[in-house]
């Protein structure tokens, strides 16, 4: 079998765990064994961490596949795909490995698989260095269901650093194929909306500081515009453990969404928190993209995918996105291009990430 293992190399680029989700997912739905090597040599920590196992066994276990080098610590995995199957799967990280990650990689998988899936995914919900819940159900679901797909998710509980014990359950019916995408008319903003949470032992009023602070901050450069962050206390039997923070989410006449986003921690000034997501979300609006920075190397994978041309505009390309289009072009028969966009406002740094999709259609339906 290995003449036709498909290698990759994990510490090349951006060198994280999104190598092995990208070449992972796209392994399974695409019946090719691979061998990963050097797997996040990028990181201070180099190999699998448990939130990267517990996807790798996720995948494994949805498609009846085989694992080897699976464990902790691991620089070097090889995978053979089985076939895609639905039915109820479940990935515990037993940490704060973020759920937001463990539902990128088998996403893609159970929309080719052959009956609904519902994926059971435990860790943290709002975690560093990963796409917070909120920003999932506010940003990422409504955006990637253009792709002409949709899914449920259903936050039983949340759960913060250092011992995450969240769940998350997603719903999803798979579809015969995916339709491209055009994001490239921003529009104009019509609302700006989010939500600053706290849980465990934290007070309310660090949510309506976090809050105020995100507004103070964003009507400096957007005044006429009404700014409704909510304040919440997540529910005790909703929540495990201590945490705080907030999303800012800017929605455009186009049907755009942009988002900025930060988590309180020990010692951080509760407004330096919203001040924090409320200069993300002006930068994002700023370059004049359709979508966020977070957004930009989500979509990759369902654009290499689809069947057609899918255009979207971004602000400057990200590592991520230059190596989710790296690995999506190795593995599959997608071609990226990334040009300039020709603004007329010169301030604006746009970009349009074009990509000529594979195609995939799924053989169960």
């Amino acid at each position: 079998m290995d003449g036709d293992r498909v290698e990759i190399d994990g510490g090349i680029m951006e060198g994280g765990g999104q190598i092995l989700r990208v070449s992972t997912a796209l392994s399974c739905l695409l019946g090719l064994p691979l061998r990963v090597h050097r797997i996040r040599a990028g990181r201070s920590q180099p190999g699998l961490r448990p939130q990267h196992l517990s996807g790798l066994e996720m995948i494994r276990n949805l498609c009846e596949g085989k694992l080897e080098g699976g464990e902790i610590g691991s620089t070097e995995i090889t995978f053979t795909p089985g076939k895609i199957k639905g039915g109820t799967h479940i990935a515990d990280t037993k940490t704060a490995g973020s759920v937001c990650l463990l539902m990128q990689v088998a996403m893609p998988c159970v929309l080719f698989a052959a009956s609904p899936s519902e994926l059971h995914l435990k860790g943290g919900t709002n975690a560093e260095m990963a796409p917070q819940i909120d920003y999932t159900v506010m940003v990422f679901k409504p955006i990637v269901e253009k792709f002409n797909f949709t899914f449920n998710c259903d936050i039983k509980k949340r759960g913060y650093y250092p011992q995450g014990g969240g769940e998350v359950v997603v719903q999803m019916s798979p579809v015969k194929e995916l339709s491209p995408i055009n994001l490239t008319e921003r529009g104009t903003v019509t609302k700006i909306y989010g939500r600053a949470f706290v849980a465990g032992a934290l007070p309310i009023k660090l949510a309506k500081d976090m809050s105020a602070a995100a507004v103070r901050c964003i009507r400096k450069e957007i005044r006429d515009l009404y700014i409704n962050i909510q304040p919440v206390r997540e529910p005790d039997d909703q929540a495990f453990g201590t945490g705080s923070g907030i999303i800012v989410v800017a929605e455009t006449s186009t049907g755009c969404l942009l988002a900025g986003s930060s988590l309180g921690k020990r010692g951080k000034n509760s407004d330096k928190v919203g001040i924090e997501a409320a200069e993300i979300l002006l930068r994002n609006l700023k370059h004049g993209g359709t979508v966020d920075d977070s957004l930009q190397d989500q979509l990759i994978i369902f654009m290499a995918l689809a069947k057609g041309v899918s255009r979207v505009k971004s602000g400057p390309i990200t590592l991520h996105t230059q190596t989710a289009i790296h690995f999506a072009e190795q593995l599959t028969k997608a071609k990226f291009t990334v040009t300039k966009s020709e603004e007329e406002d010169p301030s604006k740094d746009s970009y349009i990430i074009e990509c000529q999709g594979m195609g995939m259609i799924n053989p169960n339906l």
